[in-house]
């Protein structure tokens, strides 16, 4: 707690990024900038060929596709902003851009967790019921479910926003990449207890995305138990594996990361974990999917032969 009344309050931020020796900073930025590349280049594609290519129009391509617009969504709120860090000393962000930032992160965050819990749903609908999955999984509910996640990531981040946007700020270094809540938090002057229990109690959507994976998860798993062949096994393990790989290094990183009091975060090592989030996740969701999915390389196959061609 600080005395307002001797403290200027600050309207704009320098964040600190990475602290890196000056010969490191060109083969950093490319290293970014490629990682960046691929992760629109792949989930370009994937949202291509779902919409293009009738053989994959179904509600797991539908999910699928909707994963890679969230990724787009999702880098697209830090990597320019880190390329643009790294090209210039002057590492400057105004308030309203960095609270316009966390934001949409948060948003675009909260969306991601709530569609993988979905895909689980659907894995385990598609699983255990596979007669009834063609009726409950059509396309209306598959829609519907889709308005839902981006409504409840929408909502469910106002609130904590509206109040860190009521703060009054009075240090301008955020010892980060981007505009992250935690490192924000640590700028205020004043007491953010109230809103840290906030942004526990509108983190419920993540919370029951996570309950719905791991109880979807069981059933899959009591299932692949209950399947007699070796065949069946196999086909049910190769259809979850890709998500399961995403779902464990997303909630695993945002676990660690936002699991642990703002006072007590290490962000040297916080910014490592980070990098998992907001670059490794969206950059491996594309080949994940597309590499361990035969209808995926077809459509894939099928491109190049015509670009080819043409």
């Amino acid at each position: 707690m600080f005395d307002l009344r001797n403290m200027t309050t600050v309207n704009e931020f320098t964040l600190l990024s990475f602290s890196l020796l000056p010969h490191l900073i060109v083969p950093v930025f490319c290293l970014i900038l490629m990682a960046y590349i691929f992760i629109m280049l792949g989930n370009f594609l994937i949202v291509f060929l779902v919409l293009m290519d009738s053989r994959i129009q179904r509600p797991m391509y539908f999910f699928l596709c909707n994963l890679a617009v969230i990724d787009l969504f999702f880098v697209n709120t830090t990597i320019p902003n880190l390329l643009m860090n790294l090209t210039r000393e002057n590492k400057i962000i105004s308030l309203n851009c960095c609270l316009t930032q966390s934001y949409f992160f948060f948003v675009a965050g909260t969306a991601e967790f709530l569609l993988l819990a979905v895909m689980s749903f659907d894995r385990y609908l598609a699983i255990c019921y596979p007669l009834h999955y063609p009726a409950v999984m059509s396309q209306r509910p598959c829609i519907w479910l889709i308005i839902a996640v981006w409504f409840s990531s929408f909502v469910s981040t106002c609130i904590p926003s509206y109040l860190v946007m009521k703060l009054k700020f009075c240090f301008s270094e955020i010892d980060h990449f981007f505009c992250d809540i935690g490192p924000l938090l640590m700028n205020s002057c004043t007491s953010t207890a109230n809103i840290e229990k906030c942004i526990v109690a509108s983190s419920s959507p993540m919370i029951i995305s996570f309950l719905v994976t791991v109880i979807s998860y069981i059933n899959i798993i009591i299932a692949i138990i209950k399947v007699n062949t070796s065949g069946g096994k196999q086909k049910i393990i190769t259809t979850c594996s890709s998500h399961a790989i995403v779902v464990t290094l997303a909630y695993g990183s945002c676990i660690y990361l936002y699991s642990q009091p703002t006072h007590n975060q290490e962000f040297d090592l916080n910014k490592r974990v980070s990098i998992v989030n907001t670059m490794v996740v969206p950059l491996i969701n594309p080949f994940i999917y597309t590499l361990r999915n035969k209808n995926f390389k077809e459509c894939v196959h099928d491109v190049i032969l015509r670009l080819i061609k043409n």
